[in-house]
């Protein structure tokens, strides 16, 4: 490639120039994105561990409950109002001691440290939740479905970091 031909350097700049606004695009998220982003996040979650619980109730094999999107926004969580808080740290406490038998169970061979998990205020509690997660997304977007994300050009070359 020639570097002294106008046209290259011209090139190269709009590239460059179009990975760096796409960066910056990216980067630039308003508050209510983000809340947004942790309430589809948790909902994610809930919904799942609602399968998860159903599945425990019938007594098939167990499966550890899904509790990343809980611990990175824990703290997060002050725009939603406090019985929501209430009903999403006391389901993802139980789901939390729940992995803990789980492991132990699992490292001793033996289901006797199951019994204690109360399944039936589990799933309330994630019922609750997912109830009061969906009404708040409902109130911020019109649906309780999480938004579709489109792939952006850099997805295309770089992959995706989602």
């Amino acid at each position: 490639m020639d570097f002294s031909d106008p046209g290259n350097i011209l090139f190269i700049a709009v590239i460059i120039g179009l990975l760096l606004l796409q960066f910056f695009l990216r980067r630039r998220r308003s508050p209510a994105t983000t809340q947004q982003g942790i309430v589809e996040n948790l909902l994610s979650e809930v919904r799942v561990n609602i399968q998860l619980a159903e599945v425990l109730a019938l007594n098939l094999q167990a499966r550890k409950f899904m509790t990343t999107s809980w611990m990175i926004n824990k703290n997060k969580l002050e725009f939603l109002d406090q019985a929501l808080q209430g009903n999403l740290s006391d389901a993802f406490t139980i789901a939390e001691d729940f992995n803990q038998q789980l492991s132990i169970a699992k490292k001793h061979k033996s289901s006797g440290y199951m019994a204690s998990v109360d399944v039936a205020k589990l799933k309330e509690k994630l019922t609750k939740s997912r109830e009061g997660l969906e009404e708040w997304l409902f109130s911020k977007t019109g649906t309780k479905e999480p938004q579709l994300k489109y792939p952006s050009m850099t997805d295309f070359l770089f992959g995706s970091r989602r």
